[in-house]
């Protein structure tokens, strides 16, 4: 934990609008410092990980009226922590000056003498309307543009909003206008405000759950009605709005919408994660597996001490390698015991581990998996020559046993294990019945059998719910376990899956099939 100060101090942090990669670097920064992290409800939670795993975390949202706290007993909240010494980090969403009641949070601490810094966030005012394709300027049609509340004080007597000079600016921008929709488009066009203007409303903009209805001020209250649109939106009124046609790109992501579930182990999740969202896919964590250290690490510490023995040196995955260096190291050796040691890796990301660590890699076969490699090693000589392989305790024995077939001395240690993980049934098929899965992933047989032990024996996923399965290994798994295989590809790598999912999305958009 941050070391205390006499006074400790708050930063008022705009998080940005829902997006997590607009966060900005300064933003991280002062998380990263943080003892208390107080956050509000429309704050992306996963940028609660940049805070320290011993950061306490205090959830202060709004949410249609109902207050966790009030804004009068957060105000007394962050004064109160870093008086008591800590350093607070207030993470708001957007941005905290704009409509974001940072300026009253920083009155008070000013008033009782709290050292604090405003970060600027990214406000969903520019970037939601970013992200629909709305430029909120452009040349030719304004240069003129008004951010205005769409809810005001309803304890004020008189409206602050000057709706006759508001209708002659180009771009109005109504955050939170949802509620108040027909009273503003009311006021504005009663104002002279042409009923042909063109107006939309986003909602939960710059996430993959992104919604958009587009009209005019005459008939976007009769179409959001129409669409039941909720809260939280923006309202953009004025011709840029008409630029969506063509400047859509968020939208148009080839796996837009799509609830896709990762079961990998959260410590590798990332990689995948990053790739779908990417493609617009809404990421869903339930990693099914955790790995971790063998029970007895007595079988690597043994073939560590005598490496100079082996020919050859086999990871089949990149935990093996994670697991395989951190034992090296921690036994006072390190790369320079494996000096003559040719390295074969499984495929790609495996590969990229080691080459990490500033070593090379001697062999990668064709085929990322252990027939694969058997088909590389056919053309060498191994008769005599020794072989480790560091890999799961639970693994196909198709590899070692082809080894030995051709002569070679082979020694198979367990590195690392692969156990449940404890995830929730519940939380998946919450997630389920809400409609906000579309695709579940397999990267591995493991992963499948517990899926399965997770969900149940016998489970079966609904079935507008798709598979995707990483390779052959893994999908006969799966088929074991009697689930459906809608995809798998050809390059059994994340991104081989990722593809695999696009074409799928895309062959079922041609015209004559269904379309999601």
């Amino acid at each position: 934990m941050a070391e205390k100060t006499k006074s400790g101090k708050v930063y008022i942090i705009g998080a940005g609008p829902g997006d997590a990669g607009l966060i900005t670097v300064k933003a991280v920064e002062c998380l990263r410092r943080a003892d208390v992290v107080i956050y509000d409800n429309l704050v992306n939670e996963e940028l609660l990980k940049y805070a320290p795993v011993q950061a306490r975390f205090i959830y202060a949202g709004k949410k249609g009226g109902d207050h966790t706290l009030s804004q009068d007993k957060i105000n007394e909240l962050l004064a109160k922590e870093a008086l008591a010494g800590n350093t607070v980090a207030r993470l708001k969403g957007g941005d905290p000056f704009i409509f974001g009641r940072g300026g009253e949070e920083a009155e008070v601490l000013a008033a009782q003498g709290v050292p604090f810094e405003v970060i600027p966030g990214v406000t969903s005012a520019i970037a939601v309307p970013a992200y629909a394709g709305i430029p909120l300027t452009h040349r030719g049609l304004t240069s003129t543009v008004a951010f205005i509340t769409g809810h005001e004080d309803p304890t004020k007597e008189q409206s602050d909003i000057n709706w006759q000079a508001l209708t002659g600016i180009g771009t109005l921008v109504f955050l939170m206008g949802v509620k108040n929709l027909a009273q503003i488009t009311g006021a504005l066009m009663a104002h002279g405000k042409s009923p042909e203007t063109p107006a939309a409303l986003i909602r939960r903009g710059t996430t993959p759950h992104q919604e958009i209805v587009a009209g005019t001020l005459a008939t976007i209250v009769e179409l959001a009605t129409a669409r039941h649109f909720k809260p939280p939106a923006i309202l953009v009124v004025g011709p840029v709005v008409d630029l969506r046609e063509t400047l859509a790109w968020f939208d148009q992501k080839p796996l837009f919408g799509l609830g896709v579930v990762i079961t990998r182990p959260e410590r590798q999740a990332d990689d995948l994660a990053r790739l779908l969202a990417a493609e617009g896919a809404s990421v869903i964590a339930f990693p099914t597996i955790s790995i971790v250290p063998p029970s007895d690490w007595s079988e690597l510490d043994q073939a560590l001490e005598t490496l100079s023995n082996y020919h050859w040196l086999i990871f089949t995955s990149a935990n093996g390698v994670h697991f395989f260096f951190d034992r090296l190291r921690e036994k006072g050796r390190d790369v320079r015991d494996l000096k003559g040691i040719k390295i074969c890796c499984i495929g790609p990301a495996t590969a990229s581990q080691i080459e990490a660590r500033g070593i090379r890699v001697d062999l990668v076969p064709d085929e990322f998996m252990a027939e694969g490699i058997l088909k590389s090693f056919a053309a060498l000589d191994l008769s005599g020559k020794k072989i480790l392989i560091p890999r799961a305790k639970i693994a196909r024995d198709i590899l070692p046993e082809g080894l030995k077939k051709v002569g070679a001395l082979v020694d198979v240690v367990t590195t690392y294990r692969t156990i449940n993980s404890g995830a929730k049934k519940e939380d998946l098929t919450a997630l389920i019945e809400a409609g906000e899965v579309d695709v579940v992933t397999f990267t591995s047989s493991s992963t499948v059998t517990n899926f399965i032990e997770i969900m149940g024996e016998g489970y079966v996923l609904p079935p507008q719910i798709k598979t995707a399965c990483i390779g052959p290994v893994t999908a006969v798994a799966a088929k074991k376990a009697g689930l459906r295989i809608d995809m798998t590809q050809e390059e059994y790598t994340m991104n081989g899956l990722v593809q695999s999912l696009i074409q799928y999305f895309k062959d079922k958009a041609l015209p004559g099939e269904e379309n999601k």
